[in-house]
């Protein structure tokens, strides 16, 4: 099994005295995780961070085996956000929930896409806390747990979408939800349309929403909690004040 694709690095950990097992996110071919040589040395060691973009020349010799790949690294990729700390944390975090919720070896263009998107807007601080939110729902439609936000599940009415039910996933106008208000999850405006400016708590709400469909859609079957560094990330942007 060969191929060559582009990627972007996901984690890596030690593996023997100088190598890695290296979890790689490619465009056409899936999360894949594989065995770097020389991982440890000043050539590849910038390049195994979170969110580094490297070209991925995959080869092993059976297939359902773990083979070794040969990257290297394209633009600045993880480096050139070292001096914003809190962009690094979301890239650490949303490495860590894609990892951790695609399947391994099956192609999610779509994923990578989004992936690709988000790294490019980390650099934006005004704005790449509401396209983290997008892309953990692009994510969950990705994974075929997409949320019906077009209208409310109740009165099929498109207007004042307010809520989400935590049980369909579907919108819930703010009339139909009154009275359940309190077993609702908030739905922030911004979701529903790129022109909706941000208030203050639509960020918190936005990863409630969707760290909630995560957990009971995705990691749960899994058998694991939602990722540590996206519980670290949100403790971080409460702290900077921007949730």
């Amino acid at each position: 099994m060969e191929f060559e694709d582009d990627g972007f690095v996901l984690a890596a950990r030690p593996h023997g005295e100088t190598g890695a097992i290296v979890e790689i996110l490619t465009a056409q071919h899936g999360r894949w995780a594989a065995h770097v040589a020389g991982a440890a040395g000043r050539r590849l060691r910038p390049i195994l961070q979170p969110g580094s973009r490297v070209r991925v020349a995959y080869r092993s010799r059976v297939a359902d085996q773990l083979g070794s790949a040969r990257l290297e690294g394209e633009g600045e990729g993880a480096s050139a956000l070292f001096d914003d700390p809190l962009a690094l944390s979301a890239l650490a975090a949303a490495s860590a929930v894609i990892a951790g919720a695609l399947p391994e070896r099956e192609p999610h263009a779509g994923a990578f896409f989004a992936f690709e998107a988000l790294v490019a807007a980390l650099a934006m601080p005004e704005i790449w806390p509401a396209v983290l939110v997008r892309f953990e729902m692009g994510l969950l439609q990705e994974l075929g747990f997409g949320l019906d936000l077009s209208r409310c599940a109740v009165t099929g009415t498109a207007d004042d979408l307010v809520w989400v039910s935590p049980r369909t996933g579907r919108a819930v106008s703010r009339a139909a939800g009154e009275p359940y208000r309190d077993r609702l999850l908030a739905l922030p405006p911004f979701l529903l349309s790129a022109q909706q400016g941000l208030a203050p708590g639509d960020i918190a709400a936005g990863l409630a929403l969707t760290g909630r469909f995560l957990q009971d859609f995705v990691f749960a079957a899994l058998n694991r909690p939602l990722p540590p560094a996206r519980a670290r990330l949100i403790e971080k942007l409460g702290e900077a004040g921007r949730l």
